[in-house]
Formats: C-alpha cells, sequence, structure tokens
C-alpha cells in the first residue's frame, strides 16, 4: 500500500488523538524490532564463536534465535503495514483518478482489516494450545513463541483502522466496508453449494477471492490469506487454526532468518562504503571504452547482489554512484532498462533471499543451490554485455585519460576487502564452518570490522533506521511466506497439487518441454505475483514433478528462478522494473522500448542455462 503518512489528516480531536497514538505505538514497535534484529545477530554469532573458538557450543542459541524470529516477523510485519510496505499488484489501480483510488485504498485496508479479524480468534486459540508444549534446551513454554501471531495481528489491525483515519472520508470507507460486508454475506448464504462443487471451489476462491484482491490492489499476503480462510470455512470442514498452523511453521524455519540478516548486511554495506569501492575499482578498469560504465554496471550488480539479498537494495546502491556519469552520453530510458535487466540476471547469486526461500519450501540444499548459482548469473552476464557491446559499437566517447596501472592497482587494494565480502560467505557455507542463516552474521561482523577500521564510514546514528528497515522488509516477505504456505496446503489438499503434477507430468516432450513450460509459466508468476510469492506457492508442486522427470533439483532452481527474474523485472506488470525506475528517477515510459531488447538477451541466456544441464550443476560436489 502506497503511504499515506505524509497525506493531510482531518482536523478534529479525534483525528488528532488518533495520529498522536499511532506516533506513540510506531515508536514502540519500531524499537522493538531493531531489539529484536540486534538479538538475532549476538545469538547466531555467539553460537559460531562459541563452537569454533571456544569449543563449547551454545545448545539453546538456535532455539531463542527461533522464538525471537517469529517475534521479528510479525512485529516487522506490523511495521511493513504501518508504511505501506507490503507487496501488492497495482498496476491497475495505478491508472485511476485520485479520487477512485481512495476508494481502492479504503478497501485494500478494510479486506486486510477483515482478514485479520477472522484469524485473531484462531490465533488465539493456537497460541494457548501451545501452553502445554516445553521447548528442549530453555525449558520454557512454547507459548512464549506462539504468542507473538496474536499479538501480531492485534497491532496489525490497530494500524489498519490508524490508516483509515488518515484517508479521512466517511463516505469511503463506509462504501468500501458495505461492498466486503455484501461480498461477506453473499458467500455465506451461498455455503451449503459450496461443498457439492468440489474442485470449482478453487477457481471461486484461489482465483476469484484472491485474484481479485490481488487485481484491487490488497497487498499479496493478505489477498492469499482472504482465499485460503474462505476456502477453508465455506466449502470444507478443516478448521481455521490449521491456517495458523502453516504460517507458524513456515515462519518459523530457520533457514528463512537469514533473510533479515542478510538485508542488515546490504544496507550495512552501502553505509560503510563498501560498494562504493568495488564500484570506483570496476570503473577504473573500464570507464575509459565506449559503454564502459555499462559493463560496470552489470560487473558491480553481480558482486553486490550476492551480498545484500534485496533487489532494491542492489540497484539503490549502484544507481545513484554511476548514473550521474553515464547520463551524458547515455539516454535515461537506455539506463533504466539496463539497471532493471541486471536485476533479473542477478537473482541466482547467494545468498539471494531467492535461493534461501527456495531451499526452504523444498528441501533442496542451500549449500548447492550457492555453489550453482553463480556461474547461471554470469552467463547471462555475459550475454548481457555482447548487447551492451552492440548497443554502444558507435557511439562517440568523450577523450579521457586511462588510468595508470598503479592508480588500477591502488584502487584494487581499496576495493579488496569488499570484493573478498562474497567469496567469505559463500567458502563459510560450502566448507560448512557456517549454517546459510549463521554465516550472515559472520557477514555483518566483518562488514563492521571493515567500515570502521578499513573504510572509516560508520555512521553509528544510522544503525537503528536501518534495524528498523531491516524488518519491515523482512516481515513484508515473511508473511507473504506464510500465507503462500497456508494457501499452498490448501490446493495441496484439495488434489490440486495432484492434478497439477499428472498433468506435467503427462507431457509427451518430457523433461525438455516440462523446463520449456516451467520458463512460460514463472515469467507470467514473477510478473504477477513477485518472485517469492510464486516460489513459496508453486514450488512444492512443481519440484517433485521435475524429480519425477529426471531434473536434477539446483538445475531446476536456477531455471525458475531466472525466469521468475524476467517476470520481475518486465513490463507492464513487473513491480521490479518500476522499483527500478523509481530508483533511477526516470519516468517508466522511457525504458519500456529499451528493455525489450534486454529482456530478449535474458530469455535466451535462460534457455542456454535450461538446455545445458553443467552450467547449474557442473561445480556441485
Amino acid at each position: 500500500m502506497p503511504s499515506l503518512e505524509n497525506e493531510p489528516v482531518p482536523t478534529g480531536s479525534i483525528a488528532k488523538g488518533a495520529v498522536w497514538l499511532e506516533t506513540i505505538v510506531a515508536t514502540l514497535v519500531q524499537w522493538v524490532a531493531a531489539g529484536l534484529v540486534l538479538a538475532c545477530i549476538g545469538i547466531l554469532f555467539s553460537g559460531v564463536v562459541g563452537r569454533y573458538v571456544f569449543n563449547s557450543p551454545l545448545i539453546w542459541s538456535d532455539e531463542l534465535a527461533s522464538i525471537l524470529f517469529l517475534w521479528l516477523a510479525m512485529i516487522g510485519s506490523v511495521i511493513a503495514l504501518k508504511r505501506g510496505e507490503h507487496m501488492r499488484m497495482t498496476a491497475c489501480i495505478s491508472k485511476l483518478t485520485p479520487h477512485k483510488r481512495m476508494y481502492f485504498e479504503s478497501f485494500g485496508i478494510l479486506a486486510c482489516f477483515f482478514y485479520l479479524a477472522i484469524i485473531l480468534r484462531p490465533a488465539y486459540h493456537f497460541a494457548l494450545d501451545e501452553l502445554i508444549v516445553t521447548t528442549p534446551s530453555l525449558e520454557i513454554s512454547n507459548l512464549w513463541r506462539a504468542a507473538a501471531i496474536p499479538c501480531g495481528v492485534i497491532l496489525m489491525m490497530f494500524f489498519c483502522l490508524f490508516r483509515l483515519v488518515r484517508i479521512g472520508s466517511v463516505k469511503v470507507i463506509a462504501a468500501s466496508t458495505l461492498l466486503i460486508l455484501a461480498g461477506f454475506a453473499i458467500f455465506y448464504y451461498c455455503s451449503p453449494w459450496f461443498a457439492g462443487l468440489g474442485k470449482y471451489n478453487l477457481l471461486i476462491f484461489f482465483v476469484g477471492v484472491a485474484g481479485i484482491s490481488i487485481l484491487a490492489g490488497v497487498p499479496i499476503a493478505f489477498a492469499f490469506g482472504l482465499g485460503t480462510v474462505a476456502y477453508l470455512g465455506l466449502s470444507t470442514h478443516m478448521p481455521l487454526s490449521v491456517v495458523i498452523g502453516r504460517m507458524d511453521e513456515a515462519m518459523s524455519h530457520m533457514v528463512l532468518l537469514a533473510v533479515p540478516l542478510f538485508v542488515f548486511l546490504g544496507l550495512l554495506m552501502e553505509m560503510t562504503g563498501m560498494a562504493r569501492a568495488m564500484i570506483a575499482f570496476l570503473a577504473s578498469m573500464l570507464g575509459h571504452v565506449r559503454g564502459g560504465l555499462s559493463y560496470v554496471l552489470v560487473g558491480a550488480m553481480y558482486l553486490v547482489s550476492g551480498i545484500s539479498g534485496s533487489k532494491a537494495a542492489d540497484m539503490a546502491a549502484i544507481a545513484p554512484a554511476l548514473f550521474p556519469e553515464m547520463k551524458k552520453t547515455t539516454p535515461p530510458g537506455e539506463l533504466v532498462a539496463l539497471l532493471a535487466a541486471t536485476g533479473a540476471q542477478t537473482e541466482t547469486i547467494p545468498p539471494s533471499l531467492v535461493l534461501i526461500t527456495i531451499g526452504s519450501v523444498t528441501g533442496v540444499s542451500i549449500a548447492a543451490l550457492f555453489t550453482g548459482g553463480m556461474l547461471p548469473a554470469l552467463i547471462l552476464g555475459l550475454i548481457l554485455c555482447a548487447l551492451v557491446w552492440r548497443r554502444n559499437r558507435h557511439v562517440q566517447i568523450t577523450v579521457t585519460n586511462r588510468p595508470k596501472a598503479s592508480e588500477i592497482f591502488k584502487l584494487f587494494f581499496i576495493a579488496f576487502p569488499a570484493l573478498a565480502l562474497p567469496f567469505v560467505i559463500r567458502a563459510a557455507v560450502v566448507e560448512g564452518v557456517a549454517t546459510a542463516t549463521e554465516v550472515s552474521t559472520i557477514g555483518i561482523v566483518y562488514g563492521l570490522v571493515c567500515g570502521v577500521l578499513v573504510y572509516r564510514q560508520f555512521d553509528l546514528k544510522r544503525i537503528v533506521p536501518m534495524l528498523i528497515d531491516t524488518a519491515s522488509l523482512s516481515g513484508a516477505i515473511l508473511l507473504i511466506i506464510g500465507a503462500a504456505t497456508g494457501m499452498a496446503w490448501g490446493l495441496t489438499q484439495s488434489g490440486f497439487s495432484q492434478v497439477v503434477a499428472q498433468i506435467m507430468t503427462d507431457l509427451n516432450g518430457g523433461p525438455h518441454l516440462f523446463l520449456f513450460i516451467s520458463i512460460i509459466v514463472f515469467v507470467i508468476l514473477g510478473s504477477v505475483l513477485e518472485g517469492i510469492p510464486a516460489i513459496v506457492l508453486f514450488g512444492p508442486l512443481l519440484f517433485p514433478v521435475a524429480r519425477q522427470l529426471g531434473i536434477n533439483e539446483v538445475h531446476y532452481s536456477m531455471v525458475v528462478i531466472l525466469a521468475m527474474g524476467i517476470g520481475l523485472f518486465a513490463p507492464p506488470l513487473g513491480v521490479g522494473y518500476y522499483a527500478a525506475c523509481a530508483i533511477g528517477k526516470v519516468n517508466p515510459d522511457e525504458g519500456v522500448k529499451p528493455i525489450m531488447g534486454y529482456l530478449v538477451a535474458l530469455v535466451i541466456g535462460t534457455l542456454i542455462v535450461a538446455f545445458v544441464p553443467w552450467i547449474s550443476t557442473g561445480f556441485l560436489s
């Protein structure tokens, strides 16, 4: 949801009181979130130090981190809702007039509120059921962990009400409320008929309810949740507490704790100047050739992407450093097109959040994914460079002095600690020194040391805002994973997964046709649902089919991720493209034509990766 924080608030004591209360609650929630991120970093790093330095493992560290992680996921979701940062599709409503958009904003907020109201009671009972369960290491009630869900739901409901106050139009809110209540009444009245519809209910709830909600601008996590609870509550006898259990299971997965930690590492890289050092070194080698800074952009995204894990953070770290100089010789539309293309190209570079997510929901080894992800992105990068060369071969460049070897060596020496970080992270995972979750804390400590001792750029005042930003982005991602996991479970129980598996298995073309269709499917899903929701929802359904056809899981993961990345950064629906335009401060219309060539190059590269499995699996032991 777009943020309403800067919009005028209606005058009056009630409105002013609501704003005052919102500020107090938001401040407390943000400080709690910052503390939770710090605590998770400290606990996990202490576990690594205790195990490898003092040979005395902290047997309770993972358990405590898991408890705090669920709280971080829910509190982060609260902050994301307050800020309007939950992922959603806005392609349809963005074309409306401001007045009409207000109705959809109100509808989206109320849809979130009603979904949260529906799951509040099941969440409360789920937490009470955990009261009698005792954790093995800490020997405390599991209620301490499970209580995070109902507490997060209540806080999100509060902020939904605050956001409605900021809209300020009683007429708009009343119209949206009546529409939702009317829809609820119709579905409730028709519920006796749903039981006899069988699999047609999937079209009604997962395509109809969830799909229309997404098109109307309801955040994706809440749209998934609405479709799931409507399906279970109106067409089955399953208790809604099942949805809460699936959310808890998905959002408590220790592998996903790497998500907030790598997000924070990416922000830390930008703050300490490590990203700028990399760019300066690359520019010294290529800045004097035709399209040289375009090559630097491709190379810099390749290096930085493996650390931050967030595409928006990657682009925000690179674009401001390169665009001012590049705009002197290159049209803005071309720049933003290349920036978006490199975002899609680098989706498989570890430790990508998508790699971590796909490993957690499909059971594929994350160490193997980290190893297999480097070469596919390199292949796509080389194809993009070939296209850059073709587009710049006739460009007249200004005469620039080629840097001396001593200057290049000096910049390399300065950038070396930053250049070494991706290899430190990957080596630690592949060699088994730390898990994919723990290695993020090693990267954070490494980044802190480099920032303070090497680059001497460390702004203490930015730490708390960075921690809060980390919690917000992580909460938005993790709530989608929780909601999509519940939806995937509902699809599985309905028999839909067996139908999909049977259709895909019966394809006469074998593995090659299956890979080709998977590329088409995930390009579409990546464009409509964004990356992580598409992976969580359809990964568990399609990976078993790939195994039956003899396709290596790591290879299939790379194909799926690259295809999804193309959809994510392809106009007119791909939100990654619009993020690139916003970061580059370029009108989206200017980049549509230039990006088409880059998308073709990315498709060619993805097909090469799909039909040459060695590119993904050649370095696996």
